[in-house]
């Protein structure tokens, strides 16, 4: 029994200890952009909604198939409803009333009804909205798939800079604390100035500043890229792509060059598709003046007694069924009618004004998108030749700064503008990633 019980306490533990046990993952950008599309919370939401909109379709059209209805009701007359009568008619005196009770105490009726909508403008209108409303979600979906393409880029991206940056920090520290420690001996043996010593541990101290900075950031830039990738905060994330080669790979000014169709762009479609939902609501409006038929099979059975005895093989039943047809025409509102359509139909005028506004400001954003990318390349080259320019100056200064040829406030500030390129360098290019993501976010590259 013992045996039983720790072998069972054993499994529960195995069992919890497998569902907190972190999950490992590692992502080259295609890879990681692949996963979110599955995985990202918006995404997952973002196929309901277009599960909702297929069974919202169906249940618009069932609105006009055969509808088949049944129930049975019940109906105790505990003190049954009197009328009065002529006396005379059971033998009483003329002018004088009997009070009789028509109806039994127990009544109950089993019934069926088979309705059928024949026509109904509004109906017709109905069909065409839900196929509007199920392409809005289509159109939703592919719009949160660009948006997390680009957030996944652009989160992918700041962890990848962060990386890049510590490990520049991390080398700056290491040269600057080994020229802190040549300086320090040669200030000890009375060569040079204090100061000199002073200023390289004031921009040692800065180094160290950053970096515990840059580290923190690099913790919530990976967390950030988690909920990107919809994975849990605890899960590992290792990153296989490097910065200078996912630069490299979106270096691609022929995109810059291609041909803008605004047509194709996922919130001009939306747009578009808002304009449609307007133009049916409108037709909808008209519709309401048009007639409707309908027709309905009543079918069913009538009981009665003064005793509950519905369920016995002497009740008797009486049958019933009918046909009915029925027949709305519309004629007059008020006016009424006519201020609906005329409200419509505004909002359809300011939907197409929307689509107009939506298609010149899609195409500025295509230009601005275009120029800030072209930018970003620019910006790449002139930091990396920076760069290169800003390591010789600051090799320069520290040989004649070793050799006394130079003060430790010329030293300092090679070091801080190489540092500056460094950074700049690496932001150029994050810089090219991201913006050429929200120029294929623009054009609908996926």
């Amino acid at each position: 029994m013992k045996k039983i019980a720790s072998l069972f306490f054993l499994v529960i533990a195995l069992v919890a200890n497998s569902q907190n046990a972190k999950q490992s993952y590692s992502f080259s950008l295609e890879q990681a952009i692949s996963h979110a599309l599955t995985n990202n919370y918006q995404a997952i939401n973002a196929n309901r909604d277009i599960e909702s909109a297929k069974q919202k379709k169906w249940e618009t059209t069932a609105s006009g198939l055969p509808q088949i209805n049944a129930g049975l009701d019940y109906q105790n007359n505990f003190v049954i409803q009197k009328s009065v009568v002529p006396a005379e008619f059971f033998g009483g005196n003329p002018g004088e009333f009997a009070e009789v009770a028509f109806g039994t105490k127990h009544n109950m009726i089993a019934r069926g009804t088979l309705s059928q909508l024949i026509f109904d403008g509004s109906y017709i209108v109905a069909l065409q909205a839900s196929k509007t409303y199920l392409k809005y979600y289509q159109n939703a979906k592919q719009k949160t798939d660009l948006e997390i393409r680009e957030m996944v880029v652009n989160a992918y991206g700041n962890v990848l800079l962060a990386q890049e940056s510590i490990a520049i920090l991390e080398k700056n520290k290491a040269s600057l604390s080994k020229t802190l420690f040549d300086t320090q001996q040669i200030f000890n043996n009375g060569l040079i100035e204090e100061e000199n010593v002073e200023q390289l541990q004031i921009t040692l101290a800065s180094i160290n500043s950053n970096l515990n900075n840059i580290k923190r950031l690099a913790l919530i830039s990976n967390n950030m890229l988690k909920i990107a990738l919809g994975i849990n905060l605890g899960d590992e994330l290792k990153l296989t792509d490097q910065l200078d080669a996912l630069t490299i790979n979106n270096l691609d000014l022929a995109i810059s060059e291609s041909t803008f169709n605004v047509q194709d762009n996922i919130y001009f479609k939306m747009a578009s598709n808002f304009e449609e939902q307007r133009a049916l609501e409108l037709k909808l409006a008209k519709s309401k003046a048009l007639p409707s038929l309908a027709a309905n099979v009543n079918f069913g059975y009538n009981a009665f007694g003064d005793q509950f005895e519905f369920f016995t093989p002497n009740q008797r039943w009486l049958n019933y069924s009918n046909l009915g047809v029925s027949l709305n025409v519309p004629i007059f509102s008020s006016l009424g009618r006519s201020a609906k359509t005329q409200q419509a139909k505004i909002a359809f005028e300011q939907a197409k004004t929307q689509l107009t506004e939506t298609e010149q400001k899609l195409k500025l954003q295509y230009e601005s998108s275009k120029s800030d990318y072209e930018f970003s390349i620019e910006e790449y080259a002139t930091s990396k030749s920076n760069l290169n320019l800003a390591e010789r100056i600051e090799k320069k200064q520290q040989i004649k700064f070793k050799e006394g040829l130079s003060s430790s406030f010329d030293f300092s500030e090679a070091q801080r503008q190489l540092y500056t390129a460094q950074q700049n360098y690496l932001q150029s290019m994050v810089n090219i990633i991201n913006k050429k993501a929200a120029l294929e976010k623009i054009i609908n590259k996926n």
